[in-house]
């Protein structure tokens, strides 16, 4: 009797087994001639070679559908068992707005005309600006455009920034060392990579550098090379930073400028980056400016009222 030693990597043993080892326990009926013992993230298959290779085989596709799917359960491991490895076999759920499937399988998609506009401009341009108040989706859709583009390996890292602009805090009396006084900055950015990609692999992903996120002091010096980037809150730069950052860029990247020149929470007489960037970047061909409104807001109804609101007030200003 042969045995075979596979393992799972990046990939949470709990989902992959099913709850109370469900997963498992259909493959065993699945293949009624072999000895299956799973312990961990480890699993040794013992039988015939032939039997063996073709659990091999299915036991890659299953991981290559929760890779990509982030999913799996009884109807799906039945149909990759009864399958002959050639057909999608999510093609009844895809559409063209699917951007990734996310955490349990959810599917994230551009939900608006205008999110759409703005999936199509990064498809066609290295450089675009997502402009609109809140809610309107500028940074979940990017960062699902950019773990969709390292899912598949278009880029070899993603990288997220925002400029630490103190909105009434001061970071110097925040507690903790550096990256506790920042992470509050960046919490938005991290709240949509949880969505879109599984705890264990987002964790291995921050601490080997292909996710990287960090304010925009980090970006200086650097050449941003085979990577999807992100500038967050960009309102919030100043001319020296939004130069610096745009200059950035290195081959083969892709560079995503969100930003509401609503919300600016820069010192009085400081311009902003953004706005300046606006004006002095309109007609460079490669670059190209995507503006959301509130008919994009898909939060609570009540933020399209608030901005409404807002809007109504700032006029009569």
């Amino acid at each position: 009797m042969n045995e075979l030693n596979l393992e799972l990597t990046d990939i949470n043993p709990r989902d992959f087994f099913g709850e109370g080892n469900a997963n498992i326990d259909l493959l065993k009926k699945s293949f009624p001639k072999l000895k299956i013992v799973a312990r961990g993230s480890k699993i040794r298959v013992y039988g015939d070679p032939p039997m063996l290779e073709e659990f091999e085989r299915r036991f890659q596709m299953l991981t290559d559908h929760y890779s990509r799917y982030n999913k799996l359960d009884e109807n799906i491991i039945e149909r990759v068992l009864s399958s002959n490895g050639s057909e999608d076999l999510e093609s009844s759920e895809t559409s063209r707005d699917v951007l990734v499937h996310g955490v349990s399988g959810r599917l994230v998609k551009a939900q608006t005309v205008n999110q759409r506009r703005l999936v199509d401009a990064v498809s066609r341009n290295d450089m675009v600006f997502a402009i609109g108040p809140a809610g309107t989706g500028k940074t979940y859709t990017g960062v699902a455009l950019a773990v969709r583009a390292l899912k598949n390996k278009q880029v070899k890292r993603i990288i997220l920034t925002r400029p630490a602009v103190e909105a009434g805090e001061n970071l110097g009396f925040l507690p903790g060392d550096l990256k506790e006084k920042l992470d509050p900055y960046m919490q938005p950015l991290y709240d949509a990579l949880r969505d879109m990609i599984p705890a264990e692999k987002l964790a291995k992903f921050i601490e080997d550098g292909t996710i990287q996120i960090a304010p925009m002091a980090f970006m200086r010096g650097r050449t941003l090379d085979h990577a999807f980037v992100i500038l967050d809150e960009a309102q919030n730069t100043t001319h020296a930073q939004m130069k610096m950052f745009l200059t950035r860029m290195g081959k083969n990247a892709k560079f995503l400028l969100t930003g509401d020149p609503g919300q600016i929470d820069l010192p009085r007489r400081v311009i902003s980056g953004l706005k300046e960037a606006l004006l002095i970047l309109k007609d460079i061909k490669g670059i190209e400016i995507i503006y959301l409104d509130d008919k994009d807001v898909i939060r609570h109804k009540l933020v399209k009222k608030v901005i409404d609101a807002y809007k109504t007030i700032e006029h009569q200003n």
